[in-house]
């Protein structure tokens, strides 16, 4: 049986990585990562964008995004550190998004490229048309498909159950990344790497 209340799922990328000489799984952030990441946190807090649970890389990188970006959400949901989205590819991703408890409305996946781009350009392609007079969730949909930048965020809305996601069955509702997010705050941000 679908659910009456939208479900939203929202995947953000891990904040720009360093590259020092350690296993990949332990590469930290770059300064532009731990400035990105609390943007990327007040974003969501002030979108209302609160997730009900959070289901994280085990990947340093990704796990310092999720506590710089929860460090500016004002809010402390329940997180799950999962091997399975640092080693995913995006049909194991949706294998995870499936697994989400019944009564979470709102998902947040801290993830990698190329598994978590992969799935949100899967998700775009198959949606139904962006519409509705949505100008910015169309904008976002071009921008996301030319380039899924670190620190960026897709917000999917759909109804029915976690288990029954699929390509298809969701829209975007909108794309931003911390560098855009950043340059509105800044002007003068927006030609800094």
């Amino acid at each position: 049986m679908a659910s009456e209340e939208p479900r939203t799922l929202l995947l953000l990328r891990h904040a720009k990585s360093a590259w020092p000489d350690v296993a990949d799984h332990e590469r930290p952030l770059a300064p532009r990562g731990r400035r990105g990441a609390p943007i990327v946190g007040h974003w969501l807090r002030a979108a209302r964008y609160i997730p009900d649970l959070v289901v994280c890389s085990t990947a340093r990188r990704a796990s310092q995004t999720w506590q710089l970006a929860q460090s500016a959400l004002g809010s402390v949901p329940p997180t799950v550190f999962d091997d399975r989205v640092y080693a995913a590819d995006a049909g194991r991703l949706l294998d995870v998004i499936r697994g989400t408890p019944a009564p979470v409305r709102t998902l947040l996946v801290v993830g990698h490229d190329p598994a978590l781009p992969g799935l949100a350009r899967t998700l775009l392609a198959a949606a139904p048309e962006v519409g509705d007079g949505n100008q910015a969730a169309r904008q976002g949909a071009g921008r996301m498909r030319a380039k899924f930048p670190t620190a960026a965020v897709a917000v999917f809305e759909f109804g029915g159950e976690w288990d029954q996601f699929a390509p298809g069955v969701a829209r975007l509702a909108c794309f931003v990344t911390a560098r855009e997010l950043e340059a509105e705050q800044d002007p003068s941000q927006s030609s800094r790497g």
